[in-house]
């Protein structure tokens, strides 16, 4: 049966190779990809529709361009921050934290994913399988943590693996058929891993398109018990 899906993030180096993949390997009726720069054109399979996920009423609007009747087997949030080109970077010490830099993760890695399930997930199909999947990390389990540092980009994925549960409780009351998951994707070769990219082991150093194969083949396998959990790219389940 061909899928319905949306990407949130699609022009990121995951998102747009997620997108790649469903078009080139999949059955899909319709990929709507929404992002903060249209990079492709409009087709039968393809819908291009701008979105920011950090104004809640730019999220509010991307979801009226969705034709009424459109319910989604997958829902897909490829969107997150560790730094950028100059004010925002992990913090390696308690000197390092900044209340700036801090609102600013928590915006894009919790609150974001939180408003696109506030406006999505009543998108989802209900009487098959369905899946809202969102992009974490493993830096953000608590049980995990053994080397500190850090600060804003572990508690703003350990927030959005908190997110991700509460999705699956809530929502199991009148859609038992969603799956709420967090995928952990690897270090993928892309701007958010570049500055690290040499402390990584080669082998262990993915392209965009690997990643997003092996994070697809993930949610293939999910099941409804699966569902409020973070899995690594190769399905193994990252405890909290």
């Amino acid at each position: 049966m061909k899928k319905t899906i949306a990407i949130i993030g699609s022009s990121g180096a995951i998102g747009n190779s997620i997108c790649e993949v469903l078009l080139s390997e999949y059955p899909i009726k319709k990929l709507y990809k929404f992002s903060r720069k249209i990079l492709s054109k409009d087709t039968d399979k393809i819908k291009n529709i701008v979105i920011d996920i950090e104004d809640e009423n730019s999220i509010k609007e991307s979801v009226k361009h969705i034709p009424k009747d459109v319910k989604f087997d997958l829902i897909f949030v490829a969107t997150g921050l560790l730094h950028n080109e100059n004010e925002i970077f992990p913090e390696k010490s308690i000197k390092d934290i900044n209340t700036d830099m801090f609102q600013k993760v928590l915006l894009v890695n919790a609150i974001g994913p939180a408003l696109i399930g506030k406006y999505f997930i009543p998108l989802l199909k209900k009487d098959i399988k369905s899946v809202f999947a969102f992009l974490s990390a493993k830096i953000g389990s608590i049980s995990d943590n053994k080397i500190g540092g850090w600060y804003s980009y572990r508690a703003s994925k350990a927030a959005l693996n908190q997110i991700i549960k509460n999705f699956s409780i809530e929502i199991r009351r009148n859609n038992n058929n969603a799956i709420f998951v967090g995928l952990q994707p690897g270090t993928v070769k892309s701007f958010l891993s570049k500055p690290f990219q040499k402390n990584v082991n080669k082998q262990t150093l993915f392209t965009p398109k690997y990643s997003a194969k092996k994070l697809l083949k993930v949610i293939d396998s999910l099941d409804h018990e699966d569902s409020g959990k973070l899995f690594s790219w190769n399905g193994e389940e990252i405890q909290p």
